[in-house]
């Protein structure tokens, strides 16, 4: 019996014991859990104050005037910075391109690709081997900055997203963007793809310009896309009288990017901000800039509308590498002063003189009054690009050429006419050639007295200093034209009477009208005939969509490369006149370069 009783006492001790140690134990697990979980809180609270206490992305506005091209008011315009999906502006420039040229209408399908369905939200929710109409397509890029669409706008035109941004960054550089290269055309986050606030004003102004009837697509606040009420981003459109658009973005290495156009009244400003440390106070931002500086604006439109260089450019297509390859190695956050010196583009060589002024150089001048030698003149400002604009696509000068008065006349073998000074009497023609003398230079006084003496009698005396100065060429004072009795051989004079045009003359850079043109002047080309170059001249006439109905189209035979090549041209346009004509043919796919006459 007692030993039953302790047997029974025994088994209730370990019992007892064994439940208390299984509750401690699950106590211990519990606290152990309970501050694991509290660390793991405590860690994720201290790196996400920590993450918000280092986000600071570089800051920069700039505000334009777009009637003038002055900037009102600007803070780091030219500091590296990257686009988000401003990148999408350039995207939709190029898709404005095909649509205005007639290669791609609104209701084009263009295809998804498995490429395009994998790009990070924001995004339509484009599917592998769906297709998208391009207006929905740039609704979708303009509202919900979707980034499948903008890699299928890409494919579609480029071939690849790789090929797209290279044509974006070559686009950039046409426009003057001299500081922005594109590595896709979302906007998604890559540290080769930077800009500047100034560069982004460029482009807000210059797609308007070029793109009225489809810049109107900016302005729209939300659209329905496959029973899906899609919203923008944009919160400026609806809230500030005159905004128009354009367009926003958003990444962390970015900050929050706008740039806003506003039309109020007759003034236009376009502005730009680029890190904003939140969409409400970047907003506000843009809102504060708009307001400072909508009165100074201009009411009246003195700047040119933004061109582009000609594509066929070699020293563009240069400079878009170079630039390409410094941007590589420069971080954003580089110093505004490091981030200029990447950006400054290397001067281009200046033009070659002309061919008559270096037959003028190479003569002697005359004893009584010496004229300097005519100096090239850069191509006009078009409101902050250089047009020069080289025809490099078809034979040609390879630089504009602005005709300069000059003191004589160079003489080839061939048939040529000499003038006689006096305006009442008119040089007959010209139908011996004169052989080429390898000892006596085609340029010197004794080859031109030779020509004179064996194509007309001699010159009629005239009165002292006489000369009228018509034509494109002149005439030369009477002191150099009458040599003294003791001289060996007479110095021939030529000039260009205003009420006749010379026939098939031979000679380099002499223009075929005889009076001086006009206005400023476009060349369309620079041909083998002058059939090719008036079947151009037709052409571009016909193309211009009535731009050049009032223009003087002019032949112009020219030497170049031991060829004789004939100008196509037209005078006596305004500035604005010659470049809109530009304008249109290059979209028409003619070549045309712009010459202030």
């Amino acid at each position: 019996m007692l030993r039953t009783t302790l047997a029974s006492s025994r088994a209730l001790r370990v019992g007892v014991l064994g439940l208390v140690t299984v509750t401690t134990a699950i106590l211990i697990t519990s606290d152990s859990a309970e501050a694991r979980r509290h660390r793991r809180h405590t860690a994720r609270h201290h790196h996400s104050e920590a993450a918000r206490e280092s986000y600071s992305p570089q800051f920069a506005t700039i505000v334009v005037d777009g009637n003038t091209g002055s900037v009102l008011t600007s803070n780091s315009p030219d500091g590296l910075r990257h686009p988000a999906s401003l990148t999408k502006i350039m995207t939709l420039y190029l898709l404005f391109e095909r649509l205005d040229s007639g290669k791609m209408k609104l209701d084009t399908e263009m295809p998804v690709s498995e490429h395009a369905s994998e790009q990070d939200p924001t995004k339509l929710g484009l599917r592998p081997g769906q297709t998208i109409r391009v207006e929905d397509a740039i609704k979708g890029l303009v509202t919900r900055s979707a980034n499948d669409a903008a890699v299928v706008i890409a494919e579609a035109i480029g071939g690849s997203e790789d090929d797209f941004a290279r044509m974006m960054t070559r686009k950039a550089r046409a426009l003057g963007m001299s500081r922005t290269t594109y590595r896709n055309a979302s906007g998604l986050p890559n540290d080769e793809q930077i800009t500047t606030a100034r560069d982004q004003s460029t482009l807000g102004r210059a797609i308007q310009d070029r793109f009225p009837r489809y810049y109107r697509y900016f302005s729209t606040t939300a659209f329905n896309f496959r029973g899906h009420t899609i919203t923008g981003h944009n919160r400026l459109l609806g809230s500030v009288e005159g905004v128009d658009g354009i367009k926003t973005g958003y990444t962390r290495a970015s900050g929050f990017n706008l740039v806003t156009s506003i039309h109020r009244g007759n003034r236009f400003l376009v502005g730009v901000v680029l890190g904003g440390r939140s969409g409400g106070s970047r907003d506000a931002i843009m809102r504060n800039l708009l307001a400072e500086n909508i009165g100074k604006g201009a009411t009246t439109r003195t700047a040119a509308a933004i061109t582009e260089r000609n594509p066929a450019d070699a020293n563009v297509e240069v400079a878009d590498a170079d630039n390409a390859r410094s941007a590589d190695t420069v971080p954003v956050a580089a110093s505004e002063p490091a981030a200029a010196a990447v950006a400054v583009q290397a001067p281009r060589p200046a033009s070659k003189p002309s061919l008559m002024a270096a037959v003028a150089a190479a003569l002697p001048p005359p004893p009584a009054k010496p004229e300097p030698q005519a100096k090239p003149e850069p191509a006009p400002l078009t409101s902050g690009v250089i047009q020069t604009q080289p025809i490099a696509a078809i034979p040609g000068s390879a630089e504009p050429m602005k005709p300069v008065k000059v003191k004589t006349v160079q003489v080839k073998a061939g048939q040529v006419r000499l003038a006689a000074a006096g305006p009442a009497q008119s040089a007959p023609p010209i139908t011996s050639t004169i052989p080429s003398r390898g000892e006596v230079p085609e340029t010197s006084n004794a080859m031109m007295a030779r020509a004179a003496e064996t194509s007309r009698p001699e010159m009629p005396p005239q009165p002292a200093n006489f000369g009228t100065g018509n034509g494109i060429l002149g005439v030369l004072p009477a002191s150099a034209v009458h040599a003294p009795a003791a001289a060996p051989a007479p110095q021939a004079v030529a000039s260009i009477e205003p009420t006749r045009s010379l026939q098939a003359a031979p000679q380099s850079s002499v223009l075929k009208p005889g009076a001086p043109h006009s206005g400023w002047i476009i060349q369309v080309g620079a041909l083998e005939s002058e059939g090719e170059a008036n079947k151009r001249i037709d052409l571009a006439r016909s193309s211009a969509r009535g731009l050049l109905s009032k223009a003087d189209p002019f032949t112009e035979v020219v030497a170049k490369d031991n060829r004789k090549l004939y100008r196509a041209r037209f005078a006596g346009l305004e500035r604005d006149q010659a470049e809109a004509a530009c304008k249109t043919l290059k979209r028409a796919e003619i070549s045309c370069i712009t010459v202030r006459n």
